[in-house]
């Protein structure tokens, strides 16, 4: 059974920096690509940043040089990190972790957490 369980998120100022994270149970990192994306009501969910089963990276356009998302085995899960700094408003949203099953394309998600960047 895969499970993901997210913390961080909350109110910043434009210029400041949070970390999110996903633990994830039950997924094996080589293979799954492991992933945060993000939503604005209203709009379709797009992806932020993505680490594939062979640990590289992507990232959007609009996030690379400020967001750095990172996987790191605690033993009992993964946990899926993306720092986030030198916040912009454009960047609130609602952001979720998603891991994909590389063979069988099953995908879960996390629960959700809000980024509100606001002087």
């Amino acid at each position: 059974q895969v499970q993901l369980v997210e913390s961080g998120g909350g109110l910043v100022q434009p210029g400041g920096s949070l970390r999110l994270s996903c633990e994830v149970s039950g997924a094996i990192p080589t293979i799954y690509f492991m992933g945060w994306y993000r939503q604005v009501p209203g709009k379709e969910r797009e992806m932020v940043a993505v680490v594939t089963p062979v640990g590289s990276t992507n990232y959007r356009d609009s996030v690379k040089g400020r967001f750095t998302i990172s996987r790191d085995n605690a033993g009992y899960a993964v946990i899926l990190t993306l720092q986030l700094n030198n916040l912009k408003p454009e960047d609130a949203a609602i952001y979720s972790c998603r891991v994909t099953n590389s063979r069988t394309r099953n995908e879960y998600w996390g629960q959700g957490t809000q980024i509100t960047v606001s002087s």
